[in-house]
């Protein structure tokens, strides 16, 4: 028997939506106005030039100081990639639903296939389904290729090796953006971030939302942080990403050639809370299915967390403990659903689980 997350694409020609896609009132207020977010240039910073460099360390700086999101141009991704990993990923989304439960998630694991994350949840589903895989950089072996290949079958080798140049793009970009923000921050050596992410094991997710018979009652995604660092997203020209800044929630919209960035909690953390973690959300529609792709940029799992120490010595306290990615991704993964008080709880939680000296 088919759970709801694997039944949605099936839920979507039926007249109703079931009880446990839902969301309860106060998540689902309109966002009337659209978020006016600043668009970085990047051409300038990567070639070097130093004024450019600047101006783009100053727009970040008051974007990530207010709500965590920017998004970036003349960022280095070749356009024919983003192309070719949308036209995979529809690849995977429109195969049967045997072969999509055959890549399920399995528990306490972060990749394979979800639908409506239904394997974690029973209530508030997001209207959407996942497909997630590792990328780390690995010079023996294709890393994305082979989870395709073992994950998805041998006819899916093209879009693994497709994935696995994306992916790279991706990292390589992450951190050229973690070298900016470290110049936003004022840290002293702008290389201070790379080191935590140079090793570390990224996340790469396929979205697909898919029509919804009734949009107005449920969400694509909740209202969240990511708990990650960074996000580097493409969002296809359907629309559906929301900002809440101000009390208030904003949409964004999709720029052609234009990366989404946002700041995740360990980012925030990084930053010693300068920099805020973007509270965010996806909704849908009725008549249009929306895709995206989304890279999380991700420490190595052993490194500590903890702010550069000139951040510290300006800022006179440090605002959170040292912790391990590997320690905020198990208690997302086993104690927490992510929202917008993820960084708080799981600090609250960490204090509370050490021992007592």
């Amino acid at each position: 028997m088919m759970n709801s997350g694997q039944l949605l694409c099936e839920l979507q020609v039926q007249p109703h939506v079931p009880k446990n896609f839902i969301w309860p009132k106060e998540y689902l207020e309109d966002a009337h106005e659209e978020l006016q977010a600043p668009v970085v240039d990047l051409e300038g910073f990567i070639n070097g030039n130093n004024e450019s460099t600047q101006y783009a360390s100053n727009l970040i700086n008051e974007a990530c100081l207010n709500h965590g999101f920017f998004q970036v141009i003349n960022h280095g991704v070749d356009p024919l990639l983003i192309a070719q990993a949308y036209d995979q990923m529809d690849t995977i989304f429109k195969l049967p639903t045997h072969r999509k439960v055959s890549a399920y998630k399995v528990p306490g694991s972060m990749w394979g296939y979800s639908g409506a994350h239904a394997h974690r949840f029973s209530s508030k589903l997001p209207w959407k389904e996942t497909f997630s895989f590792p990328y780390h950089v690995n010079d023996f072996e294709p890393v994305v290729a082979n989870y395709f290949k073992s994950t998805l079958g041998g006819d899916f080798q093209q879009a693994g090796v497709i994935f696995e140049k994306y992916c790279k793009s991706m990292k390589e970009l992450g951190m050229k953006l973690t070298e900016l923000l470290a110049i936003s921050l004022g840290v002293n050596d702008r290389l201070h971030y790379r080191e935590l992410f140079e090793e570390g094991c990224s996340i790469m997710r396929c979205n697909n939302y898919p029509c919804c018979p009734q949009p107005s009652l449920v969400l694509g995604t909740g209202p969240h942080c990511d708990p990650t660092s960074l996000t580097l997203l493409h969002q296809d020209q359907v629309g559906g990403l929301q900002v809440f800044v101000d009390d208030k929630w904003h949409t964004v919209r999709p720029l052609p050639n234009a990366l989404v960035v946002n700041i995740g909690d360990t980012f925030m953390a990084l930053s010693n809370g300068r920099y805020k973690s973007c509270l965010h959300r996806a909704v849908v529609n009725q008549h249009k299915q929306r895709r995206s792709l989304a890279f999380f940029l991700c420490p190595k799992e052993d490194k500590v967390v903890r702010p550069p120490q000139d951040i510290i010595s300006t800022d006179g306290t440090k605002l959170y403990p040292d912790f391990t990615w590997s320690q905020l991704l198990h208690f997302t993964q086993n104690y927490y659903r992510a929202d917008e008080s993820t960084l708080s709880n799981f600090t609250n939680w960490l204090i509370s689980s050490k021992p007592q000296i």
